[in-house]
């Protein structure tokens, strides 16, 4: 008689930059043979470099790390590893770098308040190929005008002190592209002038 072979399981790289998150991630799983938490990255960098190194299914993605907005690393990471799929885990249900970050490709996303069981099936949903929507954040976002992930890259540089100049030669970008882009996200943010747009896009959740 065949023997029966088990499921390979899920190969889980949590880029969180909070430590409980990186260790509660590990012990929920631990007696789930279908999952496997293979690494951790406090940054979007640290995570870039662990997904090249270790090739996970999925990568559970916080939504605000401290080096770059979770827009411009699904990219970078999809970029790297072929096939990866990534579930973005927040606190901020309401943020209009959740819509970027959907823009930018994420497959999912869930609220780091969630219970267990749908943590669990929510990561097999996303790493089976589907789509996974916390109904939770659903009416909340959808309230938001969403920015797109190249609107929101643009006013993070902004937030950052940097000029439209700067911020066209390191997007690659010309100025007038990226004058549109932000006129754009303070038209969605109702906001009069560049200081006006980073005050709204604090108060929000984008920054």
């Amino acid at each position: 008689m065949a023997a029966v072979l088990s499921p390979t399981p899920v190969r889980i790289l949590v880029v969180d930059d909070h430590l409980v998150v990186r260790e509660g991630m590990a012990l929920l799983v631990r007696h789930d043979p279908s999952l496997r938490v293979v690494g951790h990255a406090r940054t979007a960098a640290e995570g870039l470099r662990e997904a090249a190194r270790l090739r996970p299914t999925l990568v559970l993605l916080d939504l605000r790390l401290p080096d770059q907005p979770a827009a411009t690393t699904i990219g970078a990471l999809k970029a790297a590893v072929a096939g990866v799929r990534v579930l973005l885990f927040t606190a901020h249900a309401g943020a209009a770098a959740l819509a970027a970050a959907l823009d930018a490709g994420a497959d999912g996303y869930l609220l780091k308040d969630t219970t267990r069981a749908d943590l669990v099936t929510a990561i097999r949903t996303v790493a089976a190929g589907g789509r996974w929507l916390d109904p939770r954040a659903d009416d909340d976002h959808a309230t938001w005008p969403g920015l797109s992930a190249r609107e929101h890259e643009v006013l993070r540089r902004v937030a950052l002190g940097e000029t439209n100049p700067e911020i066209a030669t390191a997007l690659t970008l010309s100025r007038n592209t990226v004058k549109s882009y932000l006129t754009s996200a303070m038209q969605k943010l109702g906001a009069r002038n560049r200081v006006d747009a980073i005050m709204r896009a604090h108060d929000h959740g984008l920054l």
